[in-house]
């Protein structure tokens, strides 16, 4: 992800369809989006990668990132599908994508998603690479949130 994937990332941060959790962003939010992602990949070696299809067209965005679950850092797997190609497989094949690079690049003990309540889509997402729920936290920015974990 760079600043060149502006125009998608805003038009995707944008749409209150994918962004159910917490809110919709800004053009100026999509940039610092970018900016996060750049930073941690300076930092950390990865964060959120740019999702394309074989031929280039901008589907979304997945990868591993650090979050905050009632106080704990942990590590995240997460996704945002552009809305016409929600429910093709792209964010599952992602995140089994994600959840293997966490296993096996980063050694990581354990990996969470965290998702709206009302988001079941997601949720089943988190459920097909093999994450079961383990709770609901309520230090986010929405009341709560659903924590689905697996240990790698």
């Amino acid at each position: 992800m760079t600043s060149a994937d502006l125009d998608d990332m805003a038009a995707l941060l944008g749409d209150p369809r994918v962004m159910l959790y917490p809110a919709t962003k800004s053009r100026d939010d999509g940039a610092r989006w970018i900016a996060r992602n750049e930073d941690n990949y300076a930092t950390h070696g990865f964060d959120l990668w740019i999702m394309e299809t074989h031929s280039g067209q901008f589907v979304g965005d997945c990868g591993l990132t650090g979050q905050d679950v009632d106080g704990v850092p942990m590590l995240e797997v997460g996704y945002h599908v552009r809305t016409v190609l929600q429910g093709q497989g792209c964010a599952t094949e992602a995140a089994a994508a994600c959840r293997d690079f966490a296993r096996t690049e980063i050694d990581a003990p354990e990996l969470v998603a965290i998702i709206h309540p009302d988001n079941t889509a997601s949720e089943n997402v988190a459920q097909k690479i093999g994450m079961t729920r383990r709770e609901d936290d309520h230090g986010g920015l929405i009341a709560a949130r659903t924590v689905l974990g697996m240990t790698l």
